[in-house]
């Protein structure tokens, strides 16, 4: 599909069929993802594409207590919120709570990897927290991402197993000094799926020359 409508409709979808996604289709999707930058043209990530029903079972038992304490503390947040906010904030816990429920049904969850050993991380030292490192992993995120779309799945990125890493590595025989950076579940749709999305303006976001709040 033309490439910025992809962009402008990629929605977060977290309601996804089991239905198996053919082969040559998730093909095209990893494919897409290994065309993404890295630095020094390293590519230093992998993609452990989880198929199997038992470990995926397995991701969703970890999954779903993390989710359940993201839910309490954003309930927290809505106390008070302008009715539309709140509403749209709502709907979207809600789809992420039938995520956390049917995670092992999902046809494929892309757990993405990553090795700092061959990262250049040039902001390590500078007293506040290192993001330079995902510069070489999250541009392969968002490949898949967009290719997602393109073929028709729905996906959504996750983070929130990272606080389950350790157990994660273990579960999928990640090696050592390889981590974990994102996990993407893939499925089509449920519903609608993705759709036109909501987003800050440019001039909200873009100021030229300094620095403008």
């Amino acid at each position: 599909m033309e490439l910025y409508e992809a962009m402008s409709t990629l929605r977060a979808v977290r309601r996804l069929r089991p239905d198996p996604i053919p082969e040559d289709v998730i093909n095209r999707v990893f494919t897409a993802a290994t065309w993404a930058p890295s630095g020094g043209n390293q590519q230093s990530w992998r993609i452990v594409a989880v198929h199997d029903s038992d470990t995926r079972k397995a991701l969703e038992d970890l999954y779903r207590p993390l989710w359940e304490n993201y839910v309490r503390q954003a309930e927290q947040r809505l106390v008070g919120m302008p009715t539309d906010a709140a509403e749209k904030i709502t709907r979207a816990l809600a789809a992420g709570t039938y995520l956390s429920h049917h995670l092992h049904e999902v046809p494929v969850i892309a757990v993405f990897c990553f090795n700092p050993d061959n990262m250049s991380i040039t902001d390590a030292g500078l007293g506040r927290p290192s993001v330079v490192g995902g510069g070489s992993v999250y541009p392969a995120v968002q490949n898949l991402l967009l290719a997602c779309r393109n073929e028709g799945l729905g996906c959504v990125l996750t983070t929130l197993l990272c606080l389950e890493e350790a157990a994660v590595r273990e579960l999928l025989e990640i090696p050592e000094n390889w981590y974990t950076g994102a996990h993407v579940p893939i499925g089509y749709p449920v519903g609608a799926g993705h759709g036109p999305i909501s987003r800050y303006s440019v001039e909200q976001m873009v100021s030229w020359d300094r620095f403008e709040q």
